[in-house]
């Protein structure tokens, strides 16, 4: 490591980092939260328009960044009924705050996690479950202590992938939390940033430190899918 580069470390803010990570890591539990529910939903039961709900819930993984952002500003924006209503009762807006860039990347993630926890439900084996129904466990106590448990390699993959997906989020964070130095700019708005400034050097940085840090979320993801 030559001096110019050590000293650019040294002199680097790394605020984007830390936010980055917490962001990801408060997104990736609601998205499992939500998508173990909803692939759980999807491979056990079947109802009228359910391959229709999917799709809709799937959105997000195939609509441009700007779309989600924008819905996601009409459903909870301050001129919406439920942003009017939260500001009015508590004072409080999702709007240019690090909570916003918090559901933003857990809308554009929580496909990862429903399609993969979707897979791990419908590859367990029944009888497992049918057996140990046999030994009076409750649905959900089977749920926690046989179904949850085979899955869980599956998911957890996805929800690795997940993780990764929310810490490289950029279009509907932007639009939601803005790029507010050390409130809301994650680590993607700041290369855009560093790169609009003309820091190439910094921009550089800070590419490398995503892509080491995404490698590594994938690395490990792949170990978990090949446990399937």
């Amino acid at each position: 490591m030559n001096t110019t580069t050590a000293s650019l470390i040294a002199t680097t803010d790394w605020s984007p980092l830390v936010l980055s990570l917490q962001v990801a890591a408060v997104a990736t539990f609601l998205a499992l939260v939500v998508g173990v529910a909803l692939g759980w939903v999807f491979a056990r039961k079947q109802f009228v328009g359910s391959g229709v709900l999917e799709a809709v819930f799937m959105l997000p993984l195939v609509l441009p960044p700007t779309v989600i952002g924008y819905a996601i500003l009409v459903a909870a924006g301050r001129r919406s009924p439920l942003g009017a209503w939260l500001r009015e009762h508590f004072d409080y807006t999702i709007i240019f705050s690090w909570h916003g860039a918090v559901v933003a990347s857990a809308v554009v993630a929580l496909p990862l996690v429903l399609k993969s926890a979707s897979a791990a439900f419908s590859n367990v084996d029944r009888s497992l479950e049918a057996a140990a129904s046999t030994l009076r466990q409750s649905p959900f106590s089977v749920f926690l202590r046989v179904t949850l448990p085979l899955a869980w390699p599956g998911i957890l993959a996805g929800t690795l992938l997940a993780f990764a997906r929310a810490m490289g989020e950029f279009g509907a964070s932007l639009m939601v939390a803005g790029s507010i130095p050390k409130q809301t700019q994650t680590l993607s708005m700041a290369i855009y940033d560093a790169v609009q400034a003309g820091h190439d050097d910094l921009a550089l940085l800070l590419v490398v430190v995503t892509s080491v840090l995404s490698i590594a979320v994938l690395v490990v993801s792949n170990r978990f899918f090949s446990l399937r």
